[in-house]
């Protein structure tokens, strides 16, 4: 199959996009991007919390056709879910995983917005793997696609800049601007890297 090549712009015009529909007003100010309200109320995918896997090498999983996943509850077991449901890997429910499960959320929520023509009416999910270093090249391709749209969600190119330059004095600047965006301090790192911020 061709895989849709999306330019880094591309890919931040959608992010762009989704947020605005969503609502404008959180284009204008740094603030945490509701991830999962845009998920559940704006595109009206449900997100459910589950062990994915007794290793937690699986963080995320969409559904883009009702089939059956293979979760884990001590013991692994065919879970029936309707097309449209994310299920997320409970273990990131821990207060110090926030930034984990907010990046997860906008990783799937990618795949939804630019991969159903990979995976709808395939009977397959996308799944969020901790570690994708063993996939396919096919797989690599689309998983980092979904990470950079996820980013592009939750980091906006606009809104970071905005808030480096507000707090650009603030002894640990990474930390500061995590907090801001509700995201970990290391995707708030690699994102002020790419915008050549630090």
């Amino acid at each position: 199959m061709d895989y849709k090549h999306y330019r880094e712009q591309a890919l931040e015009t959608i992010a762009r996009k989704v947020i605005k529909e969503y609502d404008p007003a959180l284009m204008c100010e740094p603030t945490a991007i509701p991830i999962e309200d845009i998920i559940e109320n704006h595109y009206k995918l449900t997100v459910i919390y589950q062990q994915i896997r007794k290793t937690g090498k699986i963080l995320g999983e969409t559904a883009f056709d009702d089939t059956s996943v293979a979760v884990y509850d001590n013991g692994y077991l065919l879970l029936p879910v309707k097309r449209g449901t994310i299920i997320v890997d409970e273990r990131l429910l821990n207060p110090r995983s926030h930034g984990r499960l907010r990046f997860t959320l906008a990783h799937e929520l990618a795949h939804w917005v630019i991969h159903q023509y990979i995976y709808s009416g395939s009977g397959q999910t996308a799944a969020m793997q901790k570690s994708i270093a063993k996939s396919s090249e096919a797989d690599k391709f689309v998983e980092r696609q979904a990470d950079l749209l996820g980013s592009f969600f939750l980091m906006p190119t606009g809104q970071v800049k905005m808030s480096y330059y507000k707090n650009r004095t603030a002894p640990n600047l990474a930390e500061a601007l995590a907090k801001v965006f509700g995201v970990s301090k290391q995707a708030m790192e690699i994102r002020l890297k790419e915008l050549r911020l630090i």
